[in-house]
């Protein structure tokens, strides 16, 4: 019977052990990390230093580089000078004149060769109009946009700002996503306390909470770690920050209500209405409110998360069992806390 009963605590914690160690040393895909100049002038040759990430500039044979105004527009260098693996100097002649009728647009950044592929850099250099203008946009062209290079490696995206912290959705999305999974049970279990009156599932509804609510403080905690290498700071005023600290303050003060009860009939309804409350008071908090608003936080304010640019095949591959590893320990540890709490009554009972 122990073994039937343990399978599951060590598949969490089988499928935790793989999710840190694949999700530490599976490697980054090749990016640029930046580019100087950052801008240029139309009608001049520029030279553009490259310092790339992951890269194998030196060892490509055949490196190309492209300065891509939109989807149909684009100018292909005219030559590209590697200085060692991940540095590189590409020269572009800039057309006359810009393919739009703007004064100023950013160029987006592509590079490719046979050993890293293909590797974008989003508004790597502004291009501005000059004072005299020959109305030349012949230069503007598709080149080979869709010829890249296959390369078959097992990588993970490499994301402009986030680049290694890439690896934190692993623990600090996982952490939420098993927080919501353990609040769920908490308040399941309080409801059937209000329903039966039954003590144990008070016992199991706070168990479960007490384990959240520890999942959220550490959510919390790797993200304001991930917030200061990405914004520069540890908080920043922001909706959707500002009303997960609400929704976590909330069942803190969840833990100081049961705290102040001496009376366990008393303690039991009291905590089981305010879990309740505090489960539905989460949803606008969490997941209402932040949408109305503009907000840094992927997930809201029109600021996708989740989707492509974000969370690609391989990055799912650990992401998901790292949710599905942190609640089974998640419900390993709320299972610990109620035989302490069985053992904490019976020790009353004998006592008193």
């Amino acid at each position: 019977m122990k073994i039937k009963g343990m399978w599951w605590k060590t598949l969490g914690v089988i499928i935790f052990i793989y999710v840190l160690t694949g999700g530490m040393l599976v490697p980054l895909k090749s990016g640029i990390l930046h580019t100087t100049p950052s801008s240029a002038k139309c009608g001049t040759t520029v030279n553009i230093d490259i310092t790339g990430y992951n890269t194998h500039f030196s060892s490509a044979k055949n490196i190309r580089a492209w300065l891509k105004a939109d989807s149909v527009h684009a100018i292909q260098a005219v030559e590209v000078k590697p200085v060692d693996e991940i540095k590189s100097v590409v020269t572009f002649h800039i057309p006359d004149a810009l393919p739009t009728p703007d004064k100023t647009q950013p160029l987006t950044l592509i590079m490719d060769n046979e050993l890293d592929g293909i590797f974008v850099q989003p508004n790597a250099i502004f291009v501005t109009m000059a004072d005299t203008v020959s109305a030349n946009g012949a230069l503007w062209k598709s080149s080979n946009l869709n010829n890249f290079s296959q390369v078959d490696q097992f990588v993970f995206p490499y994301r402009n700002i986030l680049h290694e912290t890439i690896r934190n959705i692993f623990f600090h999305v996982a952490l939420w996503f098993a927080m919501f999974i353990l609040l769920i049970a908490g308040v399941y279990y309080a409801i059937l306390y209000i329903r039966t009156k039954d003590y144990i599932y008070d016992i199991k509804s706070s168990s479960y909470t007490k384990i959240a609510v520890l999942y959220g403080l550490l959510g919390l905690a790797t993200g304001s770690v991930w917030a200061k290498f990405t914004w520069n700071t540890f908080w920043t005023d922001d909706v959707k920050l500002n009303m997960t600290a609400v929704t976590i303050l909330i069942y803190l003060a969840y833990l100081v209500l049961r705290s102040t009860f001496t009376d366990t009939d008393r303690r039991a309804k009291m905590s089981s209405a305010y879990n309740i409350f505090a489960f539905v008071a989460m949803i606008p908090l969490l997941f209402v409110i932040p949408r109305m608003a503009d907000s840094l936080h992927p997930g809201n304010g029109g600021n996708p998360a989740l989707g492509g640019e974000d969370l690609d095949h391989t990055l799912r591959m650990f992401f998901y069992p790292a949710v599905i590893a942190l609640a089974l320990l998640g419900t390993w540890m709320a299972q610990l806390t109620i035989r302490y709490e069985h053992l904490k009554e019976k020790y009353f009972e004998k006592h008193n």
